[in-house]
């Protein structure tokens, strides 16, 4: 046999037709023969090296087999939890995940967009800090279906574009008067600039508001651990004297506790420190810090869900939306 093995090749060996063959590969139609048979078929294809065109297959059925995870920053830790979400339903469906970074750029999630557009992948799940549903709509004309992983709630419309989300104001109200239960009166906050931190920043300051007490916060550029570094000197230099500081993410509570101790300040004896998104190395800091999980990985099966029911018709129609669930995790940083 010369050259990569085909579906001929498998059905000469197996003394069955190639249909039969394709069928049983490739999973598709009602199967009318016996299981046998289909053992026979499946030991012949893997002792000669048979593997399934893709691109033939896609050819055939107009599917890549392909779907698409957008998140706006994979060095974030809190993103590969999510996408081992997607993965996990992806593949128990035959299907596989490419992941695309968008450093949370407004131009990178334009060329994402027109990426999918050409046809390389069957649906996208997105976590987008610019592009709207009027952006979106053209993926939707292609037939390719999208399911976004949002901070806020959203409605649901007509548009057959699915939602999934974690009520992140609402988490940041409870942060908040966990703290002020806590005896903290002078509680600051540090949020980077784009994504979530609008939302955040809300729940924070109207909770603060209902106690009547002022808010104070500093916004950085970068959301990450640098810029909780600096955001945290730059409070630090305000003459604020927080008792607590309340960080729009983990990276940015992990940079702020760098920017205490470098001051000589004690977490959480000078002041307690609480972050956002429960990532891999929030319990391993010094001290582990107290945050929010969002129980990533269930928010990417959960999206994943969604998109394959509507890549198999199970679900049709007008858009859904679908909150998740949040929960303070309290360690030794407050």
């Amino acid at each position: 046999m010369r050259g990569r093995p085909t579906q001929k090749d498998v059905a000469e060996k197996a003394g069955v037709s190639q249909a039969t063959v394709s069928m049983v590969l490739n999973n598709t139609g009602t199967l009318t023969v016996s299981t046998e048979t289909v053992e026979r078929i499946r030991a012949v294809a893997k002792a000669i090296g048979y593997t399934p065109n893709r691109f033939a297959q896609a050819l055939k059925t107009r599917k890549t087999m392909t779907v698409a995870c957008i998140v706006p920053d994979i060095t974030n830790p809190f993103y590969p939890r999510l996408i081992r979400g997607v993965q996990n339903v992806a593949r128990a469906h035959n299907y596989d995940v490419l992941t695309v970074d968008t450093d949370s750029s407004e131009k990178r999630e334009q060329h994402f967009l027109s990426w999918a557009m050409q046809g390389r992948v069957d649906g996208v799940i997105g976590v987008f800090f610019h592009l709207r549903v009027p952006d979106l709509s053209a993926l939707l004309d292609t037939g390719i279906a999208v399911v976004r992983v949002e901070s806020s709630h959203k409605a649901g419309g007509a548009q057959p574009i699915d939602d999934i989300f974690i009520d992140s104001k609402a988490a940041s109200m409870a942060v908040t008067q966990r703290l002020w239960q806590a005896g903290h009166r002078r509680i600051a906050m540090v949020a980077g600039a784009g994504g979530p931190e609008r939302v955040r920043v809300e729940g924070y300051r109207e909770q603060l508001s209902a106690f009547g007490a002022d808010p104070y916060i500093i916004v950085d550029e970068a959301f990450n651990e640098v810029g909780g570094l600096r955001a945290g000197e730059r409070i630090l230099e305000s003459g604020f004297a927080p008792t607590a500081i309340f960080a729009a993410n983990d990276l940015m509570a992990i940079g702020v506790m760098r920017a205490l101790r470098a001051r000589g300040l004690d977490v959480p004896r000078d002041v307690a420190v609480f972050g956002f998104d429960d990532i891999p190395a929030a319990p391993l800091v010094s001290p582990p810090l107290s945050t929010v999980t969002q129980f990533q990985e269930n928010l990417g099966e959960k999206a994943a869900t969604i998109l394959l029911e509507r890549l198999t018709g199970e679900r049709e129609g007008a858009g859904s939306t679908h909150e998740m669930p949040f929960q303070l995790i309290e360690r030794a940083s407050v």
